[in-house]
């Protein structure tokens, strides 16, 4: 693949919901293209993006994949994402460096949630879009229908550049609104023809409603339009692209992946209308010497930066990160810094990806996309030139919403799980490992049951590691609800020294945590055996007196005690402190805590009533509720032991709109028909 300088470069996600043809539409625009002489079919395995076992086995994309490919003296470098929303890691790192998108709208079913999903998204950040309607040569599909849908749904800007034609309700191919030339498909290929005489009117209306459309995003062209009652063109065609550009405008396309209709023109367009990384405003970063803002400019002739926005592992060839080259040129052979880390590499491995293929290439400019091997760097960190260093902010990730625990099934594979685990967290950082010491489990966090059921794949298929899934066991806490005072006496003589320690303390409720103070007069306890009874406090506290659960919220005050001059020392003063509290606990009114989440839950309005229904049944209360457009984000209150699948609840409830974060908050008291039950668990 030749060098492409900036202006020629376009960065161009491929988003949509799951199963509208994202990756069909890769394979037709590698084919289109050159980069591929046969095409792939999902069905088949046989696609360059899903090129992962588990992609191919359960035929559905699970991760970003780069597709750079030329066309017309162009080099597109096309983000093939996920579809899935529990993927959403990929989808907001691949968000951050491209300056288009692709949306795939399946014809048969119109504007989905995953589709209004990924347009809010693109929407919050001013990224400009073309809508892909495919599947048009599907049976009973009205294309007026999903284009009012879209409307609707995603906004008025949306502009019909193509209108689908055939005889017989059968899909023929397109007209090109803006050029009036036809498209047909004769069941091969698709050729230039003229527009059906039968097609005209509608052609010619859409061109006046695209011409009013173009004429209100500059005095110039609405003057002109005033004027003749037309735009030429080439003027069409400027007015279009700032329009688009500026978010005035989503242009509409139709076609079909599968049999090759429309790519043509979709790539024509994606030249055409979409930036290149240069035409947007400078990138901000943190110079880290000054610690002061610094912008770059997308030009060959600032320093070297670039951004990683994903990391792949291989168990062959070790990490591979893709960069976005945010300023200046990358060669091979030059050194770079991680400005995160401070730490200097040399890159002496360049080259891009297609698929799993990689590409050579000694140098990539401003704006392109690239990948070195080898370094180790993760998603997120900025690399640059060591004289002039720069770190861009990296994007905050998804944090879990369900958790589940995994130990391996042959016990020698401890050690090999922890290792694996660590190696997909690199690809992935929206998942979370964490070892529970209080539950003495493993626990792997993600976006729903999808995402950890492909993680728990991978470990088998790629790391060779069969692990059995257990539900999370939740962390509950124990107190005290009334003051007690407990005596104890640890006394043991046998030959010589014996031990001789001996305490009263007054135990408290307190909300705040643990304190320790003392009351002793007279010295009936010397001072230098305080550390000892708080710390035998502490340790005694790591296992509550009702269901093993670590203590809190208690504050102990050590009022009286006795010693011996000869027996009395530290571990004996530790024994009668965990003693005393044992003996406090009968009369303390001990109980059981239960963790307690915040969740900011995002719904569509028709769902509120639902939502808010079901949360009072999970003994969750409703703090309070924001308006969004067509959506609501209510912030509640729930016990995690509710809530530790409700990942899979929201989505049944709002047909797979609803989304969520959570968050702990503290610790509430178990109502007391619950604890007993709690208890017997434990036990178990």
């Amino acid at each position: 693949m030749k060098d492409y300088q900036t202006k020629m470069i376009r960065n161009i996600a491929i988003i949509g919901h799951l199963g509208s043809g994202k990756t069909s539409l890769s394979e037709s625009i590698l084919f289109a293209t050159g980069a591929t002489t046969s095409k792939g079919e999902v069905e088949r395995k046989n696609t360059v993006s899903d090129y992962l076992f588990e992609e191919k086995n359960r035929m559905s994309s699970y991760s970003m994949s780069l597709l750079p490919v030329e066309w017309k003296d162009y080099k597109l470098n096309l983000l093939d994402l996920p579809g899935g929303d529990e993927f959403v890691g990929d989808l907001n790192q691949a968000l951050e460096v491209i300056k288009g998108a692709v949306i795939v709208i399946d014809a048969l079913k119109g504007v989905e949630v995953g589709t209004e999903r990924v347009w809010r998204e693109i929407r919050k950040r001013h990224i400009p879009a073309v809508l892909y309607v495919n599947k048009m040569d599907l049976p009973n599909i009205n294309f007026a229908n999903v284009l009012e849908e879209i409307r609707e749904k995603l906004g008025k800007k949306a502009v019909p550049l193509t209108w689908p034609i055939g005889k017989n309700e059968k899909f023929d191919g397109f007209v090109n609104v803006i050029e009036n030339k036809a498209r047909i498909y004769d069941g091969v290929v698709s050729r230039d023809a003229e527009v059906y005489d039968d097609n005209k009117p509608k052609v010619e209306e859409l061109r006046n409603m695209i011409a009013e459309s173009v004429a209100e995003t500059s005095e110039e062209l609405l003057d002109l339009y005033f004027e003749t009652g037309t735009i030429p063109e080439d003027k069409m065609k400027i007015g279009l692209r700032e329009g688009i550009i500026n978010g005035e405008l989503t242009p509409v396309l139709v076609g079909s992946a599968t049999k090759n209709v429309g790519v043509r023109t979709l790539l024509d367009m994606l030249v055409d209308f979409l930036p290149a990384p240069n035409e947007l405003a400078p990138l901000k970063g943190i110079n880290i010497n000054t610690n002061l803002e610094e912008t770059r400019r997308t030009t060959d002739e600032e320093p070297f930066s670039g951004y990683i926005f994903k990391t792949i592992v291989d168990p062959f060839l070790g990490t591979i990160n893709l960069v976005k080259i945010n300023s200046g040129v990358l060669k091979n052979g030059v050194e770079i810094t991680d400005t995160n880390t401070g730490e200097n590499y040399k890159v002496n491995n360049l080259f891009t990806m297609r698929g799993k293929e990689q590409i050579s290439n000694e140098l990539f400019h401003a704006g392109d996309i690239c990948a070195v091997s080898k370094l180790e760097l993760k998603t997120g960190e900025t690399i640059s030139d060591p004289k002039s260093p720069i770190k861009y902010m990296p994007v905050s990730h998804a944090t879990p919403v369900i958790y589940l625990a995994v130990e391996p099934k042959n016990r020698n594979d401890e050690d090999k799980i922890s290792t694996a685990l660590q190696k997909i967290i690199l690809e992935d950082p929206t998942l979370e490992i964490r070892r529970n010491k209080e539950t003495s489990q493993l626990l792997i966090g993600g976006q729903g049951m999808t995402h950890l059921t492909y993680v728990i794949d991978k470990l088998k298929n790629t790391y060779k590691v069969d692990v059995e899934v257990i539900d999370q066991k939740i962390s509950y806490r124990e107190t005290i609800k009334k003051e007690a005072v407990g005596e104890g006496k640890h006394k043991k003589q046998s030959g010589g020294a014996g031990q001789f320690g001996h305490v009263f303390i007054r135990f408290k409720p307190n909300q705040t945590g643990f304190s320790f103070d003392s009351e002793v007069v007279g010295g009936a306890v010397p001072k230098g055996y305080f550390p000892a009874v708080e710390k035998g406090l502490i340790e005694n506290f790591e296992k509550g007196p009702l269901a093993g659960y670590p203590v809190i919220n208690i504050s102990a005050t050590l009022f009286d005690g006795s010693y011996h001059d000869v027996d009395s020392n530290e571990i004996s003063f530790k024994l009668a402190a965990s003693l005393a509290f044992r003996n406090a606990v009968p009369n303390a009114a001990p109980t059981i805590l239960e963790p307690i989440l915040k969740l900011l839950i995002t719904i569509k309005d028709e769902y509120v009533g639902d939502v808010m229904g079901d949360i009072n049944k999970r003994r969750g209360r409703i703090l309070g509720m924001d308006q969004g457009e067509g959506y609501q984000i209510i912030t509640a209150e729930v016990p995690e032991v509710e809530v530790s699948k409700y990942v899979i609840d929201l989505k049944a409830m709002s047909q797979g709109s609803g989304s969520f974060t959570r968050e702990f908050v503290r610790y509430d008291e178990v109502p007391a028909h619950l604890i007993d039950k709690i208890i017997l668990e434990s036990k178990k």
